[in-house]
């Protein structure tokens, strides 16, 4: 009877630890169980280089929603940035700016979204107009260069 206990006490442990694994999984891979309440803007980028699907969209320094799909915009040649935003941050003015970030030097990119001063919000479905591309460090090391051989 006492192994017996044991035996279950055992199995009990390891599943509570595969559990634990899983929801660790989970939540280091950006996957969330539930559906979060949110809304979708859209941002249009010359150049989104380093950006990625689930990368965070922040203001302020804090995270508010992620990129949830990005493609080419056929009729302007440019980046399409679909972001879903959480619903209470319902207060972004009509003219704010979304840039693409680094987070450090060579880390990952985000959008971080700066408030603009219109008294009009944005809704579901609206497009960020004002936008900064991502600074890509080669183009930005050739621009040296060639600046620095022009000069001698």
């Amino acid at each position: 009877m006492r192994i017996r206990t044991l035996e279950i006490g055992v199995g009990l442990f390891l599943l509570a630890g595969l559990l634990a694994l899983l929801l660790l999984s989970l939540r280091v891979s950006g996957i969330t169980a539930g559906h979060t309440d949110s809304y979708k803007l859209y941002a249009y980028f010359d150049n989104i280089a380093g950006l990625t699907v689930r990368s965070k969209v922040t203001m302020a320094g804090v995270t508010i929603g992620k990129v949830t799909a990005i493609d080419l915009d056929r009729d302007s040649y440019t980046g399409r940035v679909t972001m879903e935003v959480q619903r209470n941050v319902d207060i972004l003015p009509a003219d704010s700016t979304a840039s693409i970030l680094t987070a450090g030097l060579l880390g990952e990119k985000y959008i971080g979204i700066s408030v603009g001063g219109d008294e009009e919000v944005l809704a579901d479905g609206d497009v960020i107009r004002d936008t900064q591309s991502s600074l890509v460090l080669e183009e930005l090391i050739g621009k040296f260069l060639l600046n620095t051989v022009n000069k001698e």
